[in-house]
């Protein structure tokens, strides 16, 4: 596995990572054991790289990653985030990057992950109640205490990040980034480039459309995350599908799977991307980590964009209530 630069002191890790919503329900239900199987193959595919937060299961992904670690993060980087908040009793949600509350959560995610001191630590969601030139001096904070190593935000504008850099160092962006949300490609991922910093892109599968096995809606459970997303949904669905279908005949020609296929698109945008592809299971994980070996070419890329070209997806990313948070541009 090639490793890749994740922060600006030169850390590098594996230039696929895994992403661990997935570990807390959010896709359907798991288990300690078959979690604790997905790390172990991990380490076993060169994988060194871990993204959790502390909303993915209210806790339950750092407590499933911290019963593995043991106390032992020496062969993993570990990111986890905070600034998301949840009321588990009415579901309701909102954003606190006040530094009180970063400082306790973050006080709470090396208790669950059974670590003091965590490699990455993202700002989940922008509070705009708070500047991020405040922000950002909360963060030095934590980093001069040595509480974290570096520093990373999930969803914000180019704005938001030069404004943040003219403050102290930015190691990490993270932001859906796939083969349908392309808007990235729109500054962000060139204004990362500019200025040293790591672009991480999260459901870089689609939120599993990318994969040798079609989504089915109709299963999808309460509390599952697609159920009701627009792309997700009639007619936005099927006009998807026939799309993705000539995608998965264009992986079969090639004799390689769909998620292979699409982690080695997401690295082949630049050098200083890190896709995370989440998932389950040690076996899917494997094809995603098969994409760093892929064979990648100007032509294949081509015939990607000829098969989806920029704009092909009907339906948003996310329904009404989920784009809050989400920082606009363009």
């Amino acid at each position: 596995m090639r490793k890749r630069k994740l922060r600006q002191d030169g850390t590098r890790v594996s230039e696929v990572g895994l992403g661990c919503w997935s570990f807390g329900g959010s896709y359907g239900p798991t288990t300690e054991a078959e979690a604790h199987r997905t790390l172990s193959a991990a380490l076993d595919l060169g994988v060194d790289f871990l993204d959790t937060a502390n909303v993915y299961g209210m806790g339950v992904s750092e407590n499933m990653i911290g019963s593995f670690l043991k106390g032992d993060s020496s062969r993993f980087t570990i990111a986890t985030k905070a600034g998301i908040w949840r009321d588990p009793d009415t579901g309701k949600r909102g954003f606190n990057n006040q530094a009180d509350y970063l400082r306790k959560e973050l006080e709470k995610s090396l208790s669950r992950l059974g670590l003091e001191h965590i490699d990455l630590y993202y700002i989940h969601r922008r509070d705009q109640d708070v500047s991020v030139e405040d922000l950002m001096e909360t963060l030095l904070g934590f980093k001069k205490d040595g509480k974290i190593g570096g520093i990373g935000f999930s969803e914000i504008s180019p704005a938001t990040l030069r404004r943040a850099t003219a403050i102290g160092p930015v190691d990490a962006v993270q932001s859906e980034y796939s083969l349908w949300t392309r808007q990235p490609e729109l500054g962000m991922i060139q204004t990362c480039a500019e200025l040293g910093v790591a672009f991480v892109p999260f459901s870089p599968l689609g939120r599993g459309m990318f994969t040798s096995v079609e989504p089915e809606p109709a299963t999808f459970e309460e509390g599952h995350f697609r159920k009701g997303t627009p792309r997700f949904t009639e007619p936005n669905f099927s006009h998807n599908l026939r799309h993705i279908r000539a995608y998965r005949d264009l992986a079969s020609d090639l004799s390689t799977a769909p998620a292979t296929l699409a982690v080695a698109w997401s690295l082949a945008q630049g050098g200083h991307l890190l896709p995370i592809p989440g998932t389950r299971t040690a076996e899917h994980l494997a094809e995603c980590v098969a994409g760093s070996d892929f064979p990648m070419t100007a032509e294949i890329m081509a015939e990607i964009d000829r098969k989806l070209p920029v704009g092909w997806a009907h339906g948003d990313r996310y329904t009404h209530d989920q784009w809050v948070g989400v920082e606009g541009y363009c």
